[in-house]
């Protein structure tokens, strides 16, 4: 019972001991408060307890309660750190118990071996106490040491076996009323999804496990721990180490078990060296080893001391010394058969290789390249780095390409399995290293195509393709509503009396928590088509006056790389940490040019543009002809305010995350019906007055949404509003055009703008002119987020005046202001058709969080990959009044029939002389093609 209702079993248990017992009941009962004080509670209460218990058990002369107890105790004994008394403990057990006892204890002992590391010994006992369990029809028993077989198999690498036991052990459990064992399996289910490679799955049902144990009100130490892995492997490393120190601090607050601190302190270890943190790395790898090596847990220790030299690699201690304990660790770990030795020989090889001792560092690649043919994805592009270290050492560049190409496309079919595009975005840090290889190669070797090619490799990768769709999930879609609710309500406190709600605060983290939780295990379709970056292609397309200009960084350095008039000429610039610098002071001039009397640093911000330029473009500057120039930066200097830089200022200029992204937006074709949408949120200092005179210019005084005078604003109740079975057009008007089941409007039909706003009438070349189509205007209450986005959904332009907020801690929860509240990235990820244009004319949504090897999260980048083919927005804060006219200029370009860079240039050139209004403009950059 105290595993299937422990809180009941403790309280039933202090009842029996209130009762003046006998010895043999009252040996049970204190084993049961035992049991839960070790599992849930306090070790050292537990250890007197179950020391008490087995006295009573002596006293009632009663060898098979005696044995049992034992058995328990030895599991407090090894989990307290006191491996060898709880290994004498299981000695006495062993040999006092007889049948169906001693088999429960050798399930025991097999629970402990595998504490310990110690595998071997775990399958042996195991293999010894399943038989007679089965015999005795003991149905939890048996189950409990299906599963440990399991969970051993898994930590050998036999995911196989593992699964065959796993299943076998549910059908047991549903047999069951064992709530916790049942939850239990959940969560080793997770932990086999996870060592098969399947993230979205060990993410799902290890959360699944997490909220069973809650109902149980049991603590989740070892669940930490496997979803820390998890999270490692997903890209989330500062998440991870963040849930392991927490854990740990709530374990030392109850007096917890010392194994589970050591693991605990081994996960937070691994997930500081990968978060980039390597000094807490040493700090907590140091401590692992030790309480490791106290445990006489050797397999463990192990481990630790493999986390503990990648530390010190990290931090700069690269020695003989090293090579050798890291060649040490390698053997012990293949001595154990775990699966984490190639790791080890990789290290050892990096090491050997940074001391120039290339004998040794052939011979501990080569142990390290094996892993490449088999295994989890992970595993194999270990072995694939190792093979590209082998060919660098050798001279090889062609080895080292190849390599890199093998290694890069396992990582590309695991991504690929990953739904969430945050997960896509992040588990590109995988492959960090064999795009840096194959970079340095080319620029040795292959010349400007072959490093424009690698450089396209893995660049914005996850703009490739569409993400998967969120599913149509009761709980997420109520959660997110949810989410709008309680935002909006902690900004509408915020604003009336200046001070958050913690409260309202901590209910929004949780909902943020609960929605990430749930995107994060969607799954992702098949592995990629196959589809590469073709260089004839760009070159043709870009033609003899456009210039892309892609910038690579190789050690350090900006190199950039010049494409049009059917060549690729490269350039070295300055350092890439000089540029972010200056990016950085360009943005601070930049917030205080959007206030009225700071005109002062004008010149400072345009002389730092000038820095800027020549950090970045260097002598490339001079050869970018007269024409349109397309930029393609890494993703830590996408905040630099290219429009600023005097080669670029006059021109017509657009950003693409990529030459392939930028290639992709040019093929997208604009959808039919020209559908505009003109979206106005609250709380603009403007007012978002541009969106009135958009409005009136369209001729759209009783649109959608408009709240002129005598004329009400439909809402999602209003007969004839979207929904309702028609669409109430302008001026009351109804079109005709039926609504879908779904309840959003049908987009067949609707009509076509002027010259679609992008100089082709009609619905692209060759279509026939329809009816002109005045724009959806919604503001006021009509501007909620599910309104907005079913008229977004499908649009050929949006414009969108709303404040923007940019997340760093949580790029997806980035968000545009709306009436209900924030309309956020994960909203944008439902759409069907993103609008084929989108103008953002607000502060920070030109912002992203750099991620990965060189990926961005944020609102632009969540639209290009859904059918949008040019964005304009704004990468810092501005003055709501100078940004007007610019909008209003832009405008006008769009409707003479200009794209929206050149739209962009010519608003810029048009804006008053004075410090406002030029940081205005900018600030503000077109993204794509269109």
């Amino acid at each position: 019972m105290v595993f299937a209702a422990p809180n009941e079993a403790l309280a039933r248990a202090e009842e029996l001991l209130a009762a003046d017992p006998s010895p043999l009941h009252a040996s049970v009962a204190h084993q049961v408060i035992g049991i839960w004080q070790r599992d849930f509670g306090d070790t050292r209460l537990a250890l007197a307890h179950l020391r008490r218990a087995r006295d009573l058990a002596s006293r009632a002369d009663s060898p098979e309660r005696e044995a049992d107890v034992l058995a328990t105790l030895g599991v407090a004994l090894v989990h307290s750190g006191r491996t060898r008394e709880g290994l004498a403990a299981f000695e006495r057990g062993v040999a006092r118990g007889t049948g169906h006892t001693r088999a429960r204890v050798l399930f025991r002992r097999a629970y402990v071996w595998w504490v310990l590391g110690r595998h071997g010994e775990a399958l042996e006992d195991v293999r010894r106490a399943i038989p007679v369990l089965r015999q005795a029809d003991d149905v939890i028993w048996t189950a409990r040491a299906l599963t440990l077989r399991a969970t051993v198999h898994l930590a050998l690498g036999s995911v196989e076996r593992a699964d065959a036991d796993f299943t076998a052990a549910e059908r047991l459990w549903d047999t069951t009323g064992q709530e916790h064992d049942k939850a239990d399996a959940v969560e080793s289910r997770g932990l086999a999804a996870f060592r098969s490679g399947d993230v979205p799955a060990a993410l799902r049902l290890l959360d699944e496990a997490e909220e069973r144990y809650a109902k149980l009100g049991t603590p989740t130490f070892m669940l930490t721990i496997r979803r820390c892995e998890v999270l490692m492997a997903a890209g989330l490393a500062t998440e991870a180490l963040a849930e392991a120190d927490a854990a740990t601090a709530a374990l030392d607050g109850i007096g917890g078990q010392s194994t589970r601190r050591a693991e605990l302190l081994l996960v937070a270890a691994r997930a500081a060296r990968l978060a980039g943190e390597p000094r807490t790395s040493l700090a907590r790898a140091a401590l692992a080893v030790r309480l490791f090596a106290g445990q006489r847990r050797t397999w463990y220790e192990t481990h630790a001391r493999l986390v503990l030299l990648e530390a010190r690699v990290a931090t700069g201690r690269a020695s003989g010394r090293l090579v050798a304990d890291a060649a040490a660790v390698a053997e012990r770990l293949a001595a154990f058969g775990a699966p984490a030795a190639p790791e080890a020989s990789l290290l050892a090889g990096r090491i050997a290789l940074g001391l120039g001792w290339t004998a040794d560092a052939e011979r501990h690649l080569a142990v390290a390249a094996r892993s490449r043919h088999g295994g989890p994805p992970l595993a194999r592009m270990t072995g694939w780095a190792a093979q590209a270290l082998r060919a660098r050492a050798a001279g090889s560049a062609r080895g080292v390409l190849e390599a890199c190409r093998r290694g890069l496309d396992v990582l590309d079919d695991h991504r690929m399995t990953l739904g969430a595009s945050e997960l896509r975005a992040r588990a590109t840090a995988q492959g960090a290293e064999l795009a840096a290889l194959a970079q340095e190669a080319s620029l040795v070797s292959g010349g400007p195509r072959r490093l424009l090619v690698w450089s396209e490799r893995w660049r914005a990768t996850v703009l490739t393709a569409p993400p998967t769709r969120p599913p149509a999930d009761p709980a997420l879609l109520s959660g997110m509503t949810a989410f709008r609710e309680i935002a909006a309500r902690a900004e509408e406190a915020r604003t009336d009396g200046g001070r958050p709600v913690p409260a309202l605060e901590r209910e929004q983290r949780r909902l943020e928590r609960e929605i990430r939780s749930r995107t994060l295990h969607m799954r992702g379709g098949a592995p990629g088509d196959g589809n590469r970056f073709d260089v004839g292609r760009l070159l043709r397309r870009l033609g003899d006056d456009v210039r892309l200009v892609e910038l690579a960084v190789l050690d350090g350095r900006v190199h950039v790389l010049l494409c049009g008039q059917g060549r690729v000429r490269r350039f070295a610039a300055g350092l890439l940490a000089e540029a972010e610098r200056e990016a950085e002071h360009v943005q601070a001039g930049l917030r205080r040019l959007a206030h009225p009397g700071a005109e002062a640093r004008l010149p400072l911000v345009e002389a730092a543009g000038a820095r800027l330029q020549e950090l970045l473009l260097g002598p490339a500057a001079a050869h970018l002809g007269s024409g349109p120039v397309v930029v393609v930066p890494p993703g830590r200097l996408h905040r630099v305010p290219w429009a600023l830089l005097p080669a670029l200022r006059e021109r017509v200029l657009s950003v693409s995350p990529s030459a392939s992204s930028w290639l992709r937006a040019s093929d997208t074709a604009p959808p039919p019906g020209g559908r505009q949408v003109l979206v106005r949120g609250p709380g603009l200092a403007s007012g978002g007055a541009e969106v009135t005179e958009l409005a009136e210019r369209y001729g759209a005084p009783g649109a959608p949404g408009r709240a002129t005078p005598g004329v009400a604003a439909p809402d999602a109740t209003t007969p004839g509003a979207p929904g309702t079975g028609t669409y109430r057009g302008p001026e009351g008007r109804t079109d005709g055009t039926p609504d879908r089941a779904d309840g959003t409007p049908d987009r067949t039909g609707r009509g076509l703008g002027p010259a679609n706003g992008y100089g082709v009438p009609g619905g692209g070349a060759g279509a026939p002119d329809l009816p002109v189509p005045r724009p959806t205007v919604l503001e006021g209450d009509a501007a909620r987020v599910p309104r907005v986005l079913r008229e977004l959904d499908g649009a050929a332009l949006a414009h969108i005046a709303a404040h923007g907020t940019f997340r760093a801690d949580s790029p997806l929860f980035s968000s545009l202001r709306m009436a209900d509240g924030p309309l956020i990235v994960h909203d944008l990820e439902r759409l069907d058709r993103s609008p084929y244009r989108i103008i953002l004319s607000c502060c920070d949504t030109a912002r992203f969080a750099s991620v990965g090897a060189d990926e961005l999260l944020g609102l632009v980048t969540a639209l290009l990959p859904l059918g949008t083919a040019g964005v304009v927005a704004c990468s810092a804060p501005v003055n709501d009044a100078a940004v007007v006219p610019l909008m209003l200029t832009l405008h006008k370009g769009l409707d003479a029939g200009l794209s929206l860079a050149e739209a962009l240039r010519d608003a810029r050139a048009a804006l008053p002389g004075d410090a406002v209004h030029q940081a205005t403009g900018w600030a503000f950059s077109a993204f794509g093609a269109a």
